[in-house]
């Protein structure tokens, strides 16, 4: 059966780390989108970003979460904003289970105080940055996630068992799936 994870949430709440050790534990090929832009462009997003702008960078990033999110079986960690377009939150519905790492302003500043790739947090007041992100794309992860889990309340191999058990009690049917 076919089995796609797609991990969304704030910068800084934990989609690559967790993304990363969820695939190693169902045995999945694992895709960060932000690496996979990256890599395309050949530079980094915070330079892109700064060079061209946000809607370029949405406009690039819709294409990659577009083509990732038709991979087979696998765990797909998106970039924080993927979820502002419209396009991605429907292909991510229906193309996969989507769990949201949820965290609070105040938690992810204590993670990234010191982060210097974040382009969205490279202002002045990251904090009030960070709050506004929040009240901005909350609705939204919430409008796209199958499941929500706290991504601050328990280590990192603690969550991925929790993801895991939850997804052993799915059974979301997706295309190309067996019983899809």
């Amino acid at each position: 059966m076919m089995e796609r994870v797609i991990l969304v949430g704030l910068p800084g709440s934990g989609k690559s780390t967790i993304g990363r050790q969820l695939a190693r534990r169902r045995e999945l090929p694992f895709f960060d989108s932000d690496q996979v832009i990256e890599s395309r462009l050949g530079e980094t997003i915070r330079a892109f970003f700064a060079r061209e702008g946000e809607k370029t960078f949405r406009d690039f990033e819709e294409r990659v979460i577009d083509e990732l999110t038709m991979q087979g079986s696998c765990v797909l960690a998106t970039g924080g904003g993927a979820v502002l377009r419209s396009e991605n939150r429907q292909r991510m519905r229906e193309r996969g289970v989507v769990v949201y790492l949820r965290a609070s302003p105040e938690q992810l500043m204590r993670r990234l105080r010191n982060d210097t790739k974040r382009p969205l947090l490279q202002v002045a007041d990251p904090m009030a940055r960070l709050q506004d992100l929040y009240e901005e794309r909350e609705p939204l992860y919430k409008e796209v996630a199958d499941f929500t889990f706290d991504a601050c309340g328990s280590s990192p191999a603690l969550l991925v068992s929790r993801v895991m058990m939850q997804l052993d009690l799915t059974c979301k049917s997706l295309p190309g799936s067996e019983t899809g």
